[in-house]
């Protein structure tokens, strides 16, 4: 996390002795007696600061360096000095007494560093609504009186107050301050305030006479003071209004409801003086002066909205203040429509304005049903353009994935477009995916829909190949074909050629709708092969499992049972269709063997649906080396598990999860003995394969699970079809002769080899007795679901599950 060097100077200011830590406080001392304090000084602070931060316990400084901190902190007017001193004292035990108690009168030297220690030193609510209230104290008066920076301190203290503590204000002080930011926002002075002389032979009282105030094209800003007029100086309440227009939104959306019309009204407010401006929002009336402080803030708001607007300047922080106003006041939004709609014509074809496009799109989204406003065009745009073109660009992706998680319920309701564009959102994934996983978990179940569920997930399979073709975009683009080594791309010289320019295309489609996937999958995962190891292309594969974990767990609550048999079509279609990163595989494989069980279990009837898909599947033999936890799964873990009845027989390596679960009358009424017969002699035929040879070169030799899975599997079909019963006891005594020889070509280590056999010999035993085979690979649906801790009649069930789970004896299935 830190560098070498990082980590050894904190291992220091953690070592410190005391002895050597009193000594360094002295000499700190001696250096702030000094009138003017060097790099020396600001290097012992640094440090001092440093040793105090790396130890979890709080340390308690000398009364005589904390009073000298306190003094440099309130009278030094370096910055630098103001901040460390603060940052020191913070790191400490609070101080003693009323030594920083704040008093408007008696210090004016408040500042923001100043402030964030008596924000650290407030110990209770009460506390802090003392602060504010004598830090507000200053507004109640309209004589100028005190130095200037003790009131432009003021705003940004409080607004980082609001961020902390928002019920710290009462209401009298919440009127207060709208009342003041109405003056400062609509009233500022704009004549410019007294510029600092550059010095000269022709300096003097009138060589810069204070001009008015112009605007940014260099005109006399004829009515009021906004944040873009310019001069070349500011007076105290330009400032005010500066600091008022920055935290309005978030003052608004902390305070401002709709008024009871209870508020005292403020007679004695300059309202409509003279130089009124007409605004586009609304023409303020007269009755305007009779409104609470509240309500003046919101009629005068659109009035300083204008000029930002009209100039495309400010736009953000302006169209989400009003954006706010609206809300508070719908009144407002037939008024306030055409200002946007404006706006958004004038910018929507400059993608460098996204940014500011986004709150516009967040305007049409609260308001544009009320307006009676086509908004397709802004949600064309949201969800096609913008991922299509500035997928790359990381603000934009985390300012619009926001958006989305902040309006989703709304989105899904009144926007269409938005679960149709899950191709183009996916981009932002494929770029970055470490830094907008989190929004997707949030997203996705709201992109899961029967009609999207299919090519979405082949979509979410496909994201590390739109990864790679994103690079490839950007470097067809930007880039030459050849790397700087001299090697060419072979996939960039892919992209570009007309002959697989529709496998790309698909995979950068801005909308779904066009189909599923494609046919050339394999195609197009050979010319991205050289991209396996790209770390962008990684990242994007690392992600995709996780997603897939929400996807499944979100389709079962929408789909019916035809999309879920389409489903497990896909996924062991796909199970073969993935782009080569061997461990992105594996996890997908993984993946795809938990949620197959769980559809299974969740509609039984399933395997008949899908018989056909799932034993061309099982009785594929290459299937049991390269796909070794999704075929065990497809032959013996497509069943209800019965935990009880594992247990029992986990030692004895019976697993009772088979394919012939839920081929069997009782689960489903289709079920037939030519169907059990046909499962049967595919996974015969794969066993005796596997067994029989030696594995096809290159390939590892099959895991001892999948050998004991197919054979657990025959047993449990034959129980239900005793026709192959002799079949099954065949087979297993022939490989207890032929491991009678020694080692086998298809087992290399001699214990699994021993487990093999013995499970062999434990299932011929077991099917010796049919009868007996029946109940245990098959029990009967009261042990599937067992309910001994509500029966009161029998006592030997409950002993023998206690037993079994206490210890682990499966001979007491017998014995019972």
């Amino acid at each position: 996390m830190y560098s070498h060097g990082s980590e050894s100077l904190i291992k220091q200011a953690r070592e410190i002795q005391e002895s050597e830590l009193q000594k360094f406080y002295s000499r700190l001392v001696k250096q702030l007696h000094g009138r003017e304090f060097g790099h020396e000084t600001i290097d012992s602070l640094q440090r001092l600061h440093l040793i105090l931060s790396a130890t979890k316990y709080t340390r308690t400084l000398p009364p005589e360096l904390q009073k000298k901190l306190l003094s440099l902190l309130l009278s030094s007017s370096v910055e630098q000095l103001q901040a460390l001193s603060s940052a020191v004292l913070r790191e400490t035990l609070p101080l003693s007494g009323q030594e920083l108690n704040y008093n408007q009168d008696a210090n004016s030297s408040l500042n923001s560093h100043t402030a964030a220690l008596l924000l650290s030193q407030t110990g209770s609510r009460s506390d802090l609504s003392s602060f504010c209230a004598q830090l507000l104290r200053s507004l109640d008066s309209r004589s100028p009186e005190g130095p200037a920076h003790s009131v432009l301190h003021t705003l940004p203290i409080l607004n980082t107050i609001l961020s902390h503590s928002p019920d710290c204000l009462t209401e009298d002080h919440v009127t207060l301050v709208s009342k003041k930011l109405v003056d400062w926002l609509r009233y500022a002075s704009t004549q410019q305030g007294g510029g600092t002389s550059s010095g000269g032979f022709f300096t003097g009282p009138r060589s810069r006479q204070p001009g008015p105030i112009a605007e940014l094209d260099g005109t006399v800003s004829g009515d009021f003071f906004t944040v873009l007029c310019v001069g070349q100086g500011f007076t105290e309440d330009q400032w005010m209004n500066v600091y008022s227009f920055s935290m309005l939104r978030h003052w608004l959306l902390t305070y401002h409801t709709v008024s009871n019309g209870n508020t005292t009204v403020d007679t004695d407010d300059r309202s409509e003086v003279d130089g009124s401006v007409v605004s586009v929002v609304s023409a303020t009336s007269s009755s305007s002066r009779l409104l609470p402080p509240k309500e003046r803030l919101r009629e005068k708001l659109p009035l300083t909205l204008l000029s930002p607007l009209s100039l495309c300047q400010c736009l953000v922080e302006a169209v989400c203040i009003l954006d706010s106003v609206c809300v508070e006041d719908a009144s407002l939004v037939f008024k306030a429509f055409p200002c946007v709609k404006g706006l958004y014509g004038r910018l929507s074809s400059d993608l460098s304005f996204a940014r500011v496009l986004l709150p516009i799109a967040q305007f049409y989204l609260n308001h544009g049903e009320m307006a009676a406003v086509d908004c397709e065009c802004v949600w064309k745009l949201v969800f096609g353009r913008f991922p299509a073109e500035l997928f790359s660009d990381a603000f934009l992706a985390h300012e619009l994935l926001r958006f989305l998680r902040l309006n989703l319920a709304t989105l899904q309701l009144r926007v269409p477009q938005y679960t149709r564009s899950f191709p183009n959102l996916l981009k932002f994934l494929a770029w970055d995916s470490p830094a907008v996983v989190d929004d997707f978990v949030d997203l996705l179940p709201s992109l899961v829909t029967a009609g999207t569920a299919v090519e979405l997930l082949h979509s979410l399979l496909d994201l590390p190949c739109l990864s790679a073709t994103l690079v490839l975009q950007l470097r067809s683009t930007y880039f030459p074909i050849a790397e700087p080594g001299g090697r060419g791309l072979l996939s960039l010289e892919a992209f570009r050629s007309p002959t697989y320019r529709g496998l790309f295309l698909f995979l950068l489609r801005g909308e779904a709708g066009s189909g599923d996937t494609i046919d050339r999958l394999s195609t197009l995962h050979q010319l991205l092969a050289e991209a396996s190891d790209w770390p962008r292309v990684i990242q994007c594969a690392q992600t995709v499992p996780v997603l897939l974990h929400i996807y499944f767990n979100t389709v079962v609550t929408v789909a019916d049972e035809k999309l879920l048999a389409h489903l497990i079509s896909v996924l062991l279609e796909r199970s073969s269709l993935l782009l080569n990163i061997p461990k992105y595989v594996k996890e997908i494989h993984r993946v795809f063997s938990c949620h197959l069980l769980r559809l299974c279990k969740l509609r039984p009837s399933l395997v008949v649906d899908q018989s056909h898909e799932l034993l061309e599947f099982a009785g594929t033999t290459a299937n049991v080396y390269s796909k070794e936890e999704i075929f065990t799964h497809v032959v013996w873990k497509l069943c209800v598990q019965n935990r009880d009845i594992e247990i029992i027989f986990s030692s004895w390596g019976f697993q009772v999860w088979v394919l012939g679960e839920y081929l069997s009358v009782s689960c489903d009424s289709r079920c037939s003995v030519a169907l059990i017969t046909s499962c049967f002699e595919a996974l015969e035929a794969v066993l005796f394969e596997v067994t029989s040879s030696a594995p096809p070169s290159g390939e590892a030799r099959p895991a001892p699970r999948v050998i004991t899975s197919l054979m657990s599997a025959l047993a449990k079909l034959a129980s239900r079809s005793h026709d192959l019963i002799p079949r099954v006891s065949l087979f297993l005594s022939k490989l207890r002769t032929v491991t009678r020889g020694g080692s086998v070509p298809w087992c290399s280590n001699e214990e699994d080899l021993v487990a093999i056999v013995t499970r062999g010999e434990e299932l011929w035993s077991l099917l010796k007795a049919p009868s007996v085979a029946q109940s245990v690979l098959t029990p009967p649906p009261h042990v599937n679901t067992p309910q001994w801790h509500r029966d009161t009649n029998v006592a030997m069930p409950l002993r023998l599950y206690t037993h079994t789970h206490n210890h682990d004896t499966p001979s007491l299935l017998f014995h019972t």
